[in-house]
């Protein structure tokens, strides 16, 4: 995709600009425009940015904004704003502001009556559950896991009774220590799924039980590698009524396309179970 086309900009405006998470493809048209427009682009890591702009024959100058700058500079770029100049905000992929500088210079704009306009595009968190097979109508983004073993311990132990899906972003080389961590909270049976390199080369998606996840994992060190996005089912109370999990399962997905009774009557002929004892567990849990 290129595009050296300009748009006329009204009035001076922040733009929030979701760049590539790996295929430089998902870049959108708006996206191409709205760089090429503005006065600045106010870049995470202005030599990673370098490389895109460069890509798509982009020439509009940069500003270096990132976590050990963003406080002080974020009033030299809201000066600049109110003095009648437009400026683009990227992070080095995907949507600023998720996990990425940027919140205090909206925050200062917003303030200041500054006209903030974002864009939609890549998120590596909306990406990653579009296609984990998790639940997706209740879900929380915490951001990346603490660094420390206490820590993650610590978090793991804030959501293990959270009915939402839980989503985490890890470094790979704590991965493994993270994953043993989670085991030892929330145990080898809690349904976890690991995306990596999403939309690169060797773009991987799976989800197992916890302890087979691991096991899986330490199967090839190439699963180790890559930006990495950790997506954890939400807690599940026990089987009731001697009702498996996989019949549970499986009344969690017909429910979606069929009404709860006709859901729970296919599941009880698939299953050999009472057709009630399924309904009532779904009245409970899954409306």
């Amino acid at each position: 995709m290129t595009s050296n086309k300009t748009i006329h900009i009204e009035q001076p405006t922040l733009f929030i600009v979701p760049t590539p998470i790996g295929n430089l493809g998902d870049i959108t048209h708006r996206a191409l425009e709205v760089l090429h427009s503005v006065d600045i682009i106010a870049a995470e890591d202005t030599r990673h940015t370098g490389k895109l702009l460069s890509h798509f024959n982009i020439q509009t100058r940069t500003f270096a904004l990132h976590d050990h700058n963003e406080q002080q500079k974020a009033q030299v770029l809201v000066e600049k704003l109110l003095s009648g100049e437009s400026i683009a905000l990227v992070s080095d992929a995907g949507t600023p502001l998720i996990s990425d500088p940027g919140y205090h210079l909206v925050s200062q704009c917003r303030q200041a009556g500054v006209n903030v306009v974002p864009l939609p595009g890549a998120c590596a968190v909306i990406t990653a559950l579009s296609a984990s097979g998790l639940p997706s109508d209740r879900f929380s983004f915490e951001g990346f896991l603490p660094a420390k073993s206490k820590g993650r311990k610590d978090k793991f132990l804030e959501i293990a009774k959270v009915e939402r899906t839980c989503i985490f972003y890890e470094s790979p080389h704590r991965i493994t220590e993270s994953l043993a961590n989670m085991l030892e909270v929330l145990g080898p049976d809690r349904e976890v799924v690991l995306a990596r390199e999403l939309t690169k080369t060797f773009e991987t998606i799976q989800g197992l039980p916890l302890g087979e996840l691991i096991e899986w994992i330490a199967e090839d060190d190439n699963r180790k590698r890559g930006e990495m996005v950790l997506l954890i089912h939400g807690h599940r109370e026990a089987a009731v009524e001697g009702l498996p999990d996989e019949a549970l399962r499986a009344l969690g997905i017909l429910v979606k396309e069929l009404p709860l009774k006709k859901a729970a009557a296919m599941t009880a002929e698939i299953y050999n179970l009472k057709k009630n004892a399924l309904y009532k567990w779904g009245l409970e849990n899954l409306e």
